[in-house]
């Protein structure tokens, strides 16, 4: 474990964007806890030692009194260990009449405001009950005419972290016999290539193996297609990224997902590697059989 344990706080008024942020730091692999209550606090940090696997903690905290405010940073200065745990509060602030928009695009009801009163109310309310703990923040943001692409990298920079530590490419191959991957963003259908299955000595094998590897790629037509995929990918990755997305899922799909899909995310895992991007590569049903089909 980390010689200190980094804890990031993020605090502020209701609708400006806590939320964002919090998925912003799920996505850089931060721990993150919504709402804890105060109390828990002090047995949370002693798992968290006894574990040995967190080093990175982030908490939420939507406050509704200065009590709650108070106690939760007396859980924290209090730790046995100061020099465990190094701390930063992020406060996030937008205008009033911004939040009051923002309420009615969503038709929600203030947090403050369910026994009665005004959405404007319940943010002044609000306002007033934060104004010490805006003042205590470490780093305050305001998301008046911030996107929540923007707050996301408005917090990448602000913690020195680069997209490419975020972003990732999932490459799955797989058998159209079997179905279509439920959370592919992309998905490529290679069942025009010759089929290795039609080869004796290739179809108890996978696209793994060199031998079928070598076969497929080896054909005109997988290379004037593979080059023009790559081509496509190369263009809208860096879009995708720009939009916001941390991953994207580009499946590959032949008939049983055993040959021709296998050898071609393979190559592709390997292109986007070299063009610098985290891959992980699966084959979904490369070990399935169905007596039933003889094509693969």
């Amino acid at each position: 474990m980390a010689d200190t344990l980094e804890l990031v706080v993020i605090t502020g008024m209701s609708g400006a964007g806590k939320t964002v942020a919090l998925q912003t730091f799920e996505d850089l692999g931060y721990f993150c806890i919504d709402n804890m209550p105060p109390s828990l606090l002090p047995k949370f940090w002693e798992l968290v030692k006894e574990s040995g696997k967190i080093s990175r903690i982030c908490l939420v905290i939507d406050l509704r009194s200065r009590a709650f405010f108070e106690e939760i940073m007396s859980a924290v200065d209090s730790l046995d260990n100061t020099s465990f745990i190094t701390t930063k509060v992020i406060f996030l602030d937008s205008k009033d009449d911004v939040l009051v928009s923002r309420y009615k695009e969503t038709r929600r009801s203030h947090p403050l405001t369910q026994s009665g009163g005004t959405v404007l109310e319940g943010i002044r309310k609000e306002r007033e009950l934060l104004e010490d703990i805006r003042n205590r923040s470490q780093l305050v943001i305001d998301t008046s005419e911030t996107t929540p692409r923007q707050l996301r990298e408005r917090l990448l920079d602000t913690f020195k972290v680069d997209d490419k530590d975020v972003f990732h490419i999932e490459v799955v191959s797989f058998g159209f016999k079997y179905g279509l991957p439920i959370d592919a963003d992309i998905v490529m259908d290679v069942r025009f290539l010759p089929n290795p299955h039609y080869v004796d000595e290739l179809r108890p094998l996978t696209g793994l193996d060199k031998p079928v590897y070598d076969y497929v790629m080896k054909q005109p037509e997988t290379e004037i297609f593979y080059k023009k995929f790559i081509d496509l990918l190369e263009y809208i990755i860096p879009g995708y990224k720009k939009e916001g997305k941390t991953s994207v899922n580009i499946a590959i799909g032949c008939t049983g997902g055993q040959h021709r899909s296998v050898a071609l995310a393979e190559r592709t895992s390997l292109q986007l590697k070299s063009a610098g991007y985290q891959v992980n590569t699966t084959h979904r049903d490369r070990n399935k059989r169905k007596e039933t089909v003889n094509r693969s």
